[in-house]
C-alpha cells in the first residue's frame, strides 16, 4: 500500500503529494517540510515570475535534500474584448471603492504572448535548477517542452478531470496522472471538456481512469485523512494529492483569515465560482461570490478576470476582510485541522494502516 511505483519513482516514503496551491500558500517551509516528512512537497508556481521561482527553488534546496516538485499553468489561448473588460470593471467598481481602491486604470491586462513567454522562461528555470518533478495544470505542454524536460530526466505529472483528459496525458508521455474530482478546492484542472461535464466525483473518476491508462493514478479532491487515502487506494489510485489539508497546516503560507474560514466552514458553504478568475474554482461562499453571482457568467475568462480582481483580493486580505478574498477550499472543511505537516502525514498513514489491518 505504501511502497509502490509512485514512491519509487518520486523517491518518497509515503505516496502523499502536497497539492501545488498557487498564490503564496506553498512557502519554502511548507514544501520542504512535506518532503522531509516523507511526502512530496510541491511549489505552486502558476503566478510566479521566473526570478521568484529560481529564488524559491534555491531556498527549498537549503531546507531539504529530498525530492520536491513544481507546478506550472499551461498557457491557453485567450482574449477579452474591450466591452467585456469594461463590463467587468463597472461591476467591480463599487467593490473597489468599498476597499478604498480607486486606480483600476493601472491594472495590467495579460497578453497571450507574454503569458507564453513567461511559461517558456519558467520551464527554463525548472531545467536549470534541476527540479526533480514538474506537474502541469490547465492542459498539456507542447511535445517540444515535454521532450526537453524528459531529456533532463524530470518526472512529469499532468492533471485530469475526466478519463479522456487522463488518456491524453498518458499519450503525451507524462509519467503520472493526477485525477481531480469535483470535490477539489481551487481551480478546476479541466482542459478538454467544459466545466459542467468535468465535474465528476472522485470516487467515480478513479476506477474509470485506472481502467483506461497504464501510468500511475494519483487521486485529488476532498481527501483529508487516512479514510480518504484508503478509499482512493482501494479504487486503484497509487497515491493521493492533498491541498486543503495542508493549507491549514502551521507551515502553510495561507492568510490567517483563509485558514480560519476553512476551519469554521461547513460542507454546504463550499461552492464553485468563476467570479474571481474567469475559471471555475471551488471555495467558501462569501460576499464577493454572492454579489457577483448574476454577472459571473459574463466576466472575461482566465487570466483576464484574475488580473482585474487581483487588487481587490490583495486589499481584502490586507484588511483581514474575508468578504472579497478567494477562500479556496475542497468539500471537506469539517475535517481540516491546525497541525504541523509532520503530524498530518503521520496521522494519515496511521489511520490508513489501522483501516487496512481491520479489514
Amino acid at each position: 500500500m505504501l511502497n509502490n511505483e509512485v514512491t519509487e519513482l518520486l523517491q518518497i516514503e509515503y505516496p502523499i503529494i502536497q497539492a501545488p496551491m498557487a498564490g503564496g500558500i506553498t512557502t519554502s517551509r511548507l514544501v520542504a517540510e512535506v518532503s522531509n516528512s516523507g511526502g512530496l512537497g510541491t511549489i505552486g508556481a502558476g503566478y510566479m515570475t521566473p526570478v521568484q521561482i529560481r529564488k524559491q527553488i534555491r531556498e527549498i534546496k537549503q531546507l531539504t535534500s529530498k525530492f520536491f516538485g513544481i507546478n506550472l499553468f499551461v498557457p491557453n489561448e485567450f482574449n477579452a474584448s474591450h466591452n467585456e473588460i469594461k463590463f467587468a470593471n463597472e461591476i467591480l467598481k463599487p467593490i473597489r471603492e468599498q476597499l478604498n481602491l480607486h486606480h483600476d486604470e493601472t491594472i495590467e491586462i495579460p497578453k497571450a504572448n507574454n503569458v507564453l513567454e513567461t511559461f517558456k522562461e519558467q520551464i527554463k528555470i525548472v531545467i536549470e535548477e534541476k527540479v526533480p518533478v514538474c506537474s502541469f495544470t490547465f492542459g498539456i505542454p507542447s511535445i517540444e517542452v515535454i521532450r526537453e524536460l524528459k531529456i533532463h530526466n524530470i518526472i512529469l505529472m499532468g492533471t485530469a478531470a475526466t478519463v479522456r483528459e487522463a488518456v491524453e496525458i498518458e499519450k503525451s508521455g507524462m509519467d503520472i496522472v493526477v485525477v481531480q474530482g469535483s470535490e477539489a478546492g481551487g481551480h478546476r484542472g479541466n482542459f478538454i471538456n467544459d466545466d459542467q461535464e468535468s465535474l465528476v466525483g472522485l470516487m467515480s473518476l478513479i476506477p474509470q481512469v485506472v481502467d483506461h491508462v497504464s501510468i500511475p493514478v494519483i487521486s485529488a479532491g476532498g481527501i483529508m485523512d487516512g479514510r480518504g487515502f484508503m478509499a482512493s487506494t482501494c479504487l486503484g489510485a497509487k497515491g493521493v494529492q492533498m491541498g486543503t489539508a495542508f493549507l491549514t497546516c502551521i507551515e502553510s503560507g495561507a492568510h490567517k483569515v483563509h485558514k480560519e474560514g476553512i476551519l469554521h466552514a461547513h460542507e454546504d458553504q463550499i461552492v464553485l465560482t468563476r467570479a474571481f478568475s474567469g475559471k471555475k474554482a471551488r471555495g467558501i461562499k462569501n460576499r464577493f461570490i454572492e454579489e457577483m453571482q448574476k454577472a459571473e457568467a459574463s466576466v472575461p475568462g482566465f487570466p483576464v478576470q484574475n488580473a482585474l480582481t487581483q487588487t481587490i483580493r490583495k486589499a481584502s486580505a490586507a484588511q483581514n476582510n474575508q468578504d472579497y478574498m478567494s477562500l479556496w477550499s475542497g468539500q471537506s472543511p469539517r475535517l481540516a485541522k491546525i497541525q504541523t505537516v509532520k503530524t498530518l502525514i503521520q496521522n494519515v498513514i496511521f489511520e490508513a494502516e489501522k483501516i487496512k489491518n481491520s479489514i
